[in-house]
């Protein structure tokens, strides 16, 4: 999958980069038609000023939509596990909704043939 990742006001590392193409990349196997993406890294004030919560948001473009998550950990690598696994249920709902469930040799439409007995 081609990605983009911006990290806003901050350098991102080599190693961290990598986790993240890694982990987006096992997306592929929920939802093989994903075109590209876009991740935002960002740091963000905890509510004590010493405390800094890393912050990620993930944009994946699909044919006909985009799908988006922004999720917050202690570490980039907790907020991108977090964001892997809601993505991969949103790619499960939106193959459900793109997948025609009337196409000829399905269950439903040989049903309403009269070819299977309901």
């Amino acid at each position: 999958m081609k990605l983009q990742v911006h990290s806003i006001h901050f350098d991102a590392d080599q190693k961290l980069l990598a986790f993240i193409q890694v982990k987006l990349n096992k997306l592929d196997q929920f939802y093989d038609r994903i075109i590209s993406g876009e991740v935002f890294l960002r740091l963000t004030k905890g509510e004590s000023s010493k405390v800094l919560i890393k912050q990620i948001d993930i944009k994946i473009n699909v044919p006909g939509g985009n799908l988006f998550v922004k999720e917050e950990g202690r570490s980039f690598e907790e907020a991108t596990d977090l964001a892997v696994e809601a993505l991969k249920s949103q790619l499960r709902r939106f193959k459900d909704k793109t997948t025609d469930k009337t196409a000829p040799g399905s269950q439903v439409a040989l049903e309403q043939l009269g070819l299977i007995a309901e």
